[in-house]
């Protein structure tokens, strides 16, 4: 009778350490028991926010922002008096305000039914897919169970986000520190279909390319007479451009077939398309959007798991835009 008594505790203890493992992991439907509806509150925010302004690029945008430095833990989302928080970085500067105030109302619908339980870190994952598939991507499901950082300073942002003129080596160097490979960087860099660049981030390739080609030779000779028009020298440093060519509200594959015509607008985009490492994924995506598709959205998943904070890690802020402490 001891003896079995004896087995009963030890295998009760095993049980209760896999739960406490279990704790600290990210897994689908997170808040079945303790806000059973908060991925459907999220997504009544997000439908209600795209009918009022095109927020899908920005929210898409903050997301990995925010997972690129610190992980996906809401750090970005911090407001500082003194502007030195990760959102006053200047790689941070162009993030329209528009995603922010998306996780700001969901979070909001959010706290009004489930108060201190739902994390912005999964609040700005979820939104983040629902405005892919709003605006025509793939579905998929969102793993959950991340919290908020305790820390968000914008001397920690520069070297962690790529920039538009990136090369290969450089886009991969940054990605693979992630875990994420070479079809998820293509895969990923496919959000710009529904994406927006201001002038100045490839002007370099209009005006000063090099001394003999002041045009990059890589863009279409048509594409790019129609960039000088839309960005002249002396343009509106606020004006904006589609990264995609003729859909950049639409989440589709033309962005592919865009790099394969010579239209990438960026050189991070470009550069896709010219190097022989992600050229024939780049051909796959243009001509099979399904594919592209099915990429995505497993890279997205495997984004979102960059530098979690789980179990007792981190917090649940009341306010998306401050610490609770």
């Amino acid at each position: 009778m001891e003896l079995e008594k004896g087995g009963y505790l030890y295998l009760m203890l095993v049980f209760m350490i896999l739960i406490m493992r279990g704790e600290g992991q990210l897994r689908e439907n997170f808040y079945a028991a303790s806000c059973q509806n908060a991925e459907t509150i999220v997504r009544q925010a997000v439908v209600k926010k795209m009918s009022l302004t095109a927020t899908a690029p920005g929210t898409l945008r903050l997301f990995f922002h925010d997972c690129f430095v610190e992980g996906c833990d809401a750090s970005i989302m911090i407001a500082s008096p003194n502007n030195d928080a990760e959102k006053d970085a200047s790689d941070n500067l162009s993030v329209a305000g528009d995603g922010f105030d998306t996780v700001a109302q969901a979070k909001q619908a959010v706290e009004a039914i489930c108060p201190g339980v739902v994390s912005c870190a999964d609040i700005l994952a979820i939104a983040a897919r629902d405005v892919v598939t709003l605006s025509g991507g793939p579905k998929f499901n969102v793993e959950l169970g991340r919290r908020d950082g305790l820390v968000s300073t914008a001397s920690r942002v520069k070297g962690n986000l790529p920039e538009p003129n990136f090369n290969l080596d450089q886009l991969k160097s940054m990605f693979s520190k992630h875990n994420l490979s070479l079809v998820d960087l293509v895969a990923l860099s496919g959000a710009h279909t529904i994406g927006f660049s201001h002038c100045e981030f490839f002007a370099n390739r209009l005006y000063s390319f090099s001394p003999p080609s002041p045009i990059d030779p890589s863009l279409d000779p048509t594409y790019a007479q129609e960039l000088i028009k839309l960005c002249p020298k002396n343009v509106d440093p606020t004006f904006v451009v589609g990264l995609d060519s003729q859909t950049s509200r639409t989440f589709d594959n033309l962005y592919y077939k865009d790099l394969v015509a010579g239209k990438g607008l960026l050189t991070s985009d470009a550069v896709l398309f010219k190097d022989p490492a992600t050229n024939a994924t780049v051909t796959d995506f243009a001509n099979n959007p399904l594919n592209f598709n099915t990429a995505f959205a497993t890279a997205m998943i495997k984004l979102g798991r960059v530098g979690v904070k789980t179990g007792n890690e981190g917090e649940i802020r009341r306010n998306c835009a401050s610490f609770n402490t």
